[in-house]
């Protein structure tokens, strides 16, 4: 087995994210769980509020049961729990290899160099992948991310938010070690209109909608300081071939605001694992991992595209329809539990099909 890498030094791209119940009951049954949750940040409660002051989101992981959590992480932190654990297994990794595609088993790299053939390629390059065919759309919204010293003023156990509209969103997640990934919503073809406009003017704008922020933001003296990041909505059709199959973002790609993306990949991956234990053939266990995971993908994808415009569009009626009413019963009996759900990555039962339930 070889991991192929395109970093000469193999390391992580971005800020914060959550790893969810989902995500979490794999990494326990990898060993990984204590040090993930020593790693990051404990997180109860997904909390936001509109430019008026109205709460307009609040997700409580204990409406399902008591002891239930997400954890807040740098993606640092969990690139080196994974890294740590696969050199533990005597994994090869291979750095300066970007993969340019693919003939038969075997690989192609950008340079022109192959490895190969192999038995079974595993295609973790994520929503733009060479190894898969173009497919979905790019979401207009993407959000600007930094990885920041933790300030007071925010809660230490929630993902905070705050929305003017669906055009604006700021957000403070914890992520453990003294940190907190700030991320910013803004249109992709607003970019460089950003960078022209220049740090103080935006600045004024992010505290503006969020008083608190005025901390975080200090931290930032150069616009480089920040990372932005590109969403899309894609799913394949045909997630595996023959010897070739496409886990994660490879496979399924959406914006982030149900917090699956990492969750999702980690099933994918288990799906695989448990598949390849329960068949004798790659011809019988890849089908098998890609029918394990198939409805839940397919759930999730659907209320992403349902829940995105919501709180990262140029829609009017949305937000106001966000805020006035589905705010409000939001907080009746069952809604906060069927949340909670939703959030936590379980809605369908994924868990019960991969034996981690």
């Amino acid at each position: 087995m070889t991991v192929f890498e395109r970093f000469e030094t193999p390391r992580p791209i971005g800020s914060g994210l959550m790893i969810q119940p989902t995500g979490r009951a794999v990494l326990r049954r990898l060993g990984l769980e204590e040090a993930l949750v020593a790693s990051g940040a404990r997180i109860e409660r997904l909390f936001g509020l509109n430019d008026r002051g109205r709460t307009v989101l609040d997700v409580r992981y204990d409406a399902l049961d008591a002891g239930v959590f997400g954890v807040g992480i740098h993606r640092a932190s969990l690139f080196a729990l994974l890294h740590r654990a696969v050199a533990d297994e005597g994994i090869a990794i291979e750095g300066g290899r970007t993969i340019a595609g693919r003939e038969g088993g075997s690989l192609v790299f950008a340079d022109g160099r192959r490895a190969g053939p192999f038995d079974l390629i595993v295609d973790a390059l994520g929503s733009r992948s060479t190894l898969a065919p173009p497919t979905g759309r790019d979401l207009a919204y993407g959000a600007l991310w930094a990885s920041l010293d933790w300030a007071h003023g925010f809660d230490g156990h929630a993902l905070e938010q705050r929305y003017r509209a669906a055009r604006r969103m700021v957000g403070v997640l914890p992520i453990g070690q003294g940190q907190a990934a700030f991320f910013w919503s803004l249109r992709a073809d607003s970019l460089d209109a950003w960078r022209s406009g220049g740090l103080d003017a935006w600045k004024d704008e992010v505290r503006a909608l969020w008083p608190a922020t005025a901390p975080l933001l200090d931290q930032i003296a150069d616009p480089d300081r920040l990372t932005f990041a590109r969403y899309a909505h894609r799913t394949l059709r045909r997630p595996a071939e023959s010897g070739l199959i496409h886990l994660g973002d490879a496979w399924h790609s959406t914006s982030p605001q149900l917090g699956q993306g990492v969750n999702m990949a980690l099933l994918d991956a288990w799906a695989l694992a448990f598949a390849l234990r329960a068949r004798e053939t790659l011809a019988d266990a890849l089908p098998l991992a890609v029918s394990l995971r198939r409805e839940h993908v397919g759930l999730y994808q659907l209320m992403s595209r349902l829940f995105t415009p919501v709180y990262q569009s140029d829609s009017a009626m949305l937000p106001l329809l966000r805020d006035v009413i589905v705010a409000p019963l939001a907080k009746a009996w069952p809604a906060p539990r069927i949340m909670a759900a939703m959030v936590a990555g379980i809605v369908g039962g994924p868990m019960r099909r991969l034996g981690l339930a």
